[in-house]
């Protein structure tokens, strides 16, 4: 058995099995059987019919499962004695007093919905890990020095209106104007917030002021397969990466398969087909941790006996700099305009939407480290490849996150894994890290 110190709170470790506590008087500490049955509570709301836990959730923004799960959400928040806010943007947040109330909070949490036929621990660990430190410090009888909010982002992953971040792009400024015309499945943007509780027509008061937060911590699922490769329990997030999406257009000219000769077609799908294999190439041809994707394909007229006219294909490019995303998309661009003149097509590549990066503070993440390190829990830095509200955060107050292993790597999918005493892991560090800061001057 490996113990595990929190204080003078002893949390018993065994291989396979999730944490159980034993707290002396004053010492929080996690509830890691509650942690997993809050869990799993969340996970009934957009499972497929008949399915369970294994089979994931379908719960995008704005449905009806993501309205149910965030009902459940409050209602737990209230039975710890929080009492939720919707604000204008439609985030939850639920807030617990510090023995200062001039002091600015410190805020975390994440975010409940799901990609279709997604897994269970993408946001909702973060979720409902936030309010396990709000019953811990209650429970335990603590009064931090600054007032703490829990908080629940709305349409963190952008499967609705395709753009994600929306909560805490409203909260940090960040929404664009317009933005609450755009209709999806028929319901205006401005709607959709309405059915989640919160008021389009007063979205500027979502916003939070840079340096109204003392600092801001997510604990988030890796989604990568990192830390279970390096046997780490936990990660230090050294920054998101900036994300930028693009659309490329490919015309040619659509005409008959059969009385068409090859020499002189104007296939749009070969040169989109060039295109893609360019952007692979590209992305490879330099070293580092940046990642290049084309991930959806638009044929027309998209028949089997037509020479394809015209193809639209996503490119997305994602890393720490933004100048080496600048760089790599020019190098694509230069690679597009030799495809076009080689298969007699017109290439264009439009932006289509862009997410800066953002660094963690250097002494959240120092001290998310030394409480790792206080637990006994072996700790390495990296990178998100993925984005998440934190990103948001950074432009209005010191950022840091926590990672704990995805099993096999695997996010976005029923078979999303994380084991339960790496979940716990991970909420008795966001514990301290939200103790350690709350002593803390932070920048």
């Amino acid at each position: 058995m490996t113990l595990v110190l929190l204080g003078t709170a002893t949390l018993a470790v065994r291989p396979g099995q999730a944490l159980r506590r034993t707290a002396s008087p004053g010492v929080p500490a996690i509830n890691a059987a509650r942690l997993q049955g809050h869990i799993e509570g969340l996970s009934t709301f957009g499972r497929p019919p008949g399915g369970t836990f294994a089979d994931g959730v379908t719960r995008v923004a704005y449905s009806d499962a993501d309205v149910g799960g965030r009902r459940y959400v409050t209602d737990l928040m209230r039975t710890a004695g929080l009492t939720p806010r919707i604000d204008a943007a439609g985030n939850i947040i639920g807030r617990r007093e510090g023995r200062d109330p001039a002091r600015p909070p410190i805020l975390f949490g994440s975010h409940i919905d799901s990609v279709p036929n997604g897994g269970n621990f993408d946001g909702p660990l973060g979720t409902l890990a936030a309010l396990e430190v709000m019953l811990a410090l209650a429970e335990a009888g603590i009064t931090t020095e600054h007032p703490l909010e829990m908080v629940v982002w709305a349409n963190e992953e952008g499967v609705a209106y395709g753009s994600g971040l929306d909560g805490s792009r409203a909260a940090a400024g960040e929404l664009r104007e317009g933005e609450m015309e755009h209709v999806w499945n028929g319901v205006s943007r401005a709607n959709a917030i309405r059915t989640i509780g919160g008021d389009p027509a007063q979205i500027a008061q979502a916003r939070r002021a840079p340096g109204s937060i003392h600092c801001y911590l997510e604990l988030h699922i890796e989604q990568g397969g990192v830390l279970e490769k390096t046997g780490a329990a936990i990660g230090v997030v050294e920054g998101i990466v900036g994300i930028d999406r693009f659309e490329a257009t490919v015309r040619g000219v659509a005409n008959h398969a059969g009385t068409t000769p090859m020499p002189e077609r104007h296939d749009a799908l070969v040169a989109a087909a060039r295109l893609v294999l360019a952007v692979n190439e590209v992305v490879r041809a330099e070293p580092g941790r940046h990642v290049g994707t084309v991930g959806q394909l638009s044929v027309s007229p998209n028949a089997p006996n037509v020479v394809p006219g015209l193809v639209k294909l996503t490119i997305e490019l994602r890393d720490l700099s933004s100048a080496k995303i600048a760089r790599l998309e020019q190098a694509i661009e230069t690679r597009a305009a030799t495809i076009a003149l080689e298969t007699q097509t017109e290439v264009t590549i439009a932006p289509l939407s862009h997410h800066d990066g953002a660094m963690a503070s250097l002494a959240v993440a120092g001290a998310i480290e030394r409480v790792a390190a206080d637990l006994g829990l072996r700790s390495v830095r990296l990178p998100s490849g993925a984005g998440h509200d934190a990103q948001m955060m950074a432009r209005v107050g010191p950022m840091g996150m926590i990672f704990v292993p995805s099993l096999g790597g695997v996010s976005h999918s029923p078979k999303e894994a994380t084991r339960w005493e790496d979940c716990a892991h991970g909420a008795a560090v966001l514990l301290q890290a939200v103790l350690a800061t709350d002593r803390m001057t932070v920048r």
